[in-house]
């Protein structure tokens, strides 16, 4: 047997040993369920209702706090994120009417994003069925290949700047409105895209004629700015990092790929909180069934989880220029890394 032969069936069965440590973790606690969703909606409510009321006083401060308000956002997809998992109540009735509430908040079709996230667990890291949820990537062959124009295309998709500021917020505020443009048929979006967009009409509707449209603006544009932003990154930093792991369809391992090819996310304790502790990403995606409040619980009891693909805030700033897979090296490099 040939040492990379060895190394595989040796990680694999580290990785075997890590999904039975995990599968202990799945039960939801209703009592902790039900906290988070009060902790989290109580300061939202309260620091939505301060916004509205500087809106007209100080409108600059009512932006700035649109700040920590797009944060518990974040907080919310996590709980709508959960449900859509099926791993925040054990009854499914409970995470859909979580789920579908919450989205009124996140602006994310809640059916639509259950289903097209279940695409990217069950597809991430293999090469062969990109597209699902995911940020496009290509490797360095597949970008040779392109034309000059389409190479353009991809440095300017794949451009930190328009990534993040244009292309996550015009996503989440705009492309979410539509029934086109996602993994799945319009047919099968129209109902859950749809559905969303009028009863946001309807809700903040009601909203602009109780408050104004000027605060209504104020609270909601810079929000979901913001929230979309974090959100977007977050979801970037989880899987393009430089040890990450593509694998082609018959190589494609799901659970190597889903520890391998996820990262922890260490960060401080107060944005893991903000985060529904979403940086441990590597375990969710291992055991997407562990609600995000047992996940930290699962890594403590089994500290050898916390060495891998270990990355803290200012480590994942060095990934945002990460562009391209190489295939030869096995890594994720950056656009000058191929020139040189």
């Amino acid at each position: 047997m040939g040492a990379d032969s060895a190394f595989e069936l040796d990680r694999k069965a580290a990785v075997r040993r890590y999904a039975q440590h995990c599968s202990a973790y799945r039960r939801p606690s209703l009592w902790k369920s039900s906290f988070q969703i009060g902790s989290t909606l109580l300061p939202l409510l309260a620091l939505a209702a301060l916004i509205v009321w500087l809106a007209n006083q100080a409108p600059w401060l009512a932006v700035a706090l649109t700040l920590p308000l797009g944060g518990l956002v974040v907080r919310c997809f996590i709980i709508q994120h959960d449900c859509g998992h099926g791993s925040y109540f054990t009854s499914r009735t409970a995470n859909d009417a979580v789920g579908r509430a919450m989205s009124l908040i996140t602006f994310t079709p809640y059916m639509l994003w259950r289903r097209a996230h279940a695409q990217h667990h069950a597809t991430s890291g293999n090469l062969d069925k990109r597209g699902a949820g995911d940020i496009k990537t290509l490797t360095v062959s597949e970008y040779l290949a392109l034309d000059r124009f389409a190479r353009f295309r991809y440095r300017i998709y794949r451009n930190p700047a328009f990534l993040f500021l244009v292309g996550v917020p015009g996503f989440f505020m705009i492309l979410q409105r539509l029934p086109w443009g996602h993994p799945l048929s319009p047919r099968e979006c129209w109902k859950s895209v749809v559905g969303l967009d009028l009863a946001i009409l309807f809700v903040f509707g009601l909203l602009a004629a109780m408050i104004g449209l000027k605060a209504l603006v104020i609270l909601v544009v810079p929000t979901l700015i913001v929230a979309s932003v974090i959100g977007g990154w977050l979801f970037f930093i989880q899987h393009q990092f430089e040890n990450t792991l593509w694998d082609e369809k018959k190589e494609w391992d799901f659970q190597v790929a889903a520890v391998h090819g996820s990262s922890f996310y260490d960060l401080p304790a107060v944005l893991r909180w903000f985060t529904g502790n979403i940086g441990f990403h590597h375990i969710h995606h291992l055991n997407s069934m562990v609600p995000n409040y047992r996940l930290q619980e699962c890594m403590a009891d089994l500290p050898e989880l916390a060495t891998i693909n270990r990355m803290t805030f200012l480590d994942s700033l060095k990934c945002a220029r990460l562009t391209l897979w190489d295939e030869e090296t096995r890594t994720m490099i950056r656009f000058n890394q191929l020139q040189a």
